[in-house]
């Protein structure tokens, strides 16, 4: 399992059309593995509402270890 921060980071591995915000937290294939992306944890602290960018972040790790 690979666990990308970021659009970014994304974008890189998971190709130019990929956009975090319409798929975090989805498995998807990436090679021989699986992915989830997520957006970077220094995003949290830019949001007016820390409180549910926390929790979504936290949702997108668990639907992670849920994946592996």
């Amino acid at each position: 399992m690979v666990v990308v921060l970021g659009a970014t980071a994304a974008r890189s591995l998971l190709g130019a059309a990929f956009r975090v915000t319409r798929h975090r937290g989805e498995v998807v294939p990436l090679g021989d593995r699986l992915a989830v992306a997520t957006i970077h944890p220094s995003a949290v602290l830019r949001v007016p509402d820390r409180d549910a960018a926390y929790a979504g972040f936290l949702s997108d790790l668990q639907a992670a270890a849920r994946a592996r």
